[in-house]
């Protein structure tokens, strides 16, 4: 007996199995070390502690700001022992100085999706081959080492830098969760975005592009933008 009701397509291959692990992911301009509180704390807390006088690197943030270092390592704790969310330290090499944090978050392997998240980078690291870098290394992890389906951006619906820069990194937009959260008392709706296997490989063409030498002048000045180069994959991709 048929089916009369139309159903999704065959899956060939089984999602991905693999448990995210705490290890190095080592790039060219930045690498991405698990946190440890100790080692990092102390310097991460520095990297930002008097160059964001306005505290606006936590405007959209969960956490923060923090009154002092002693209550930013007392958040970060936890963090060091947390499996999901995964925390990682990012460390450019041209300071070899911890400049910021990531994490991969709500991993379903049964279904191979993940997200990446609770991304916030010290002034320094900000609009920096490295700080690009870095998501591209989070990326790649996850829909090329973990073979994820499926990864997932989500910020506040009111940070339009965050949603820039989803799409920016070839993300698409799928919709807003009207009432999804409440952060530091304040309602929080929820940009999603989301990247799909089929479509990273020409994403990752783009990046690599991006990030190859010849794409920087002497003074390290970029002679076409991600976001030019991106657009026309996603113009493409939809003819």
């Amino acid at each position: 007996m048929s089916n009369i009701w139309p159903v999704g397509e065959p899956v060939e291959r089984s999602p991905v199995a693999k448990t995210f692990k705490r290890e190095n992911i080592e790039g060219r301009k930045v690498t991405l070390f698990p946190l440890n509180v100790n080692a990092h704390g102390a310097i991460l807390y520095g990297s930002f502690a008097t160059s964001d006088p306005e505290d606006r690197l936590w405007t959209y943030m969960s956490q923060g700001p923090f009154v002092d270092e002693t209550e930013f390592r007392k958040w970060m704790d936890p963090l060091e022992k947390s499996t999901d969310p995964l925390f990682f330290t990012l460390v450019p090499a041209s300071s070899n100085r911890p400049e910021g944090m990531a994490s991969f978050m709500r991993m379903d392997v049964a279904n191979g999706v993940a997200e990446i998240g609770n991304i916030w980078l010290a002034p320094s690291l900000q609009r920096t081959r490295a700080a690009t870098e870095a998501i591209f290394l989070m990326m790649r992890h996850v829909l090329d080492t973990q073979c994820c389906r499926r990864l997932e951006w989500k910020c506040n619906a009111l940070n339009v830098p965050s949603r820039r820069a989803a799409e920016r990194y070839g993300f698409s937009f799928e919709g807003i969760f009207r009432n999804h959260m409440v952060v530091k008392g304040r309602n929080r709706d929820t940009a999603w975005f989301a990247i799909i296997e089929e479509e990273w490989l020409p994403i990752r063409a783009v990046f690599e592009a991006w990030l190859a030498n010849e794409n920087f002048d002497e003074q390290g000045g970029q002679k076409q933008s991600l976001g030019a180069l991106m657009k026309s994959v996603k113009l493409s991709s939809h003819r």
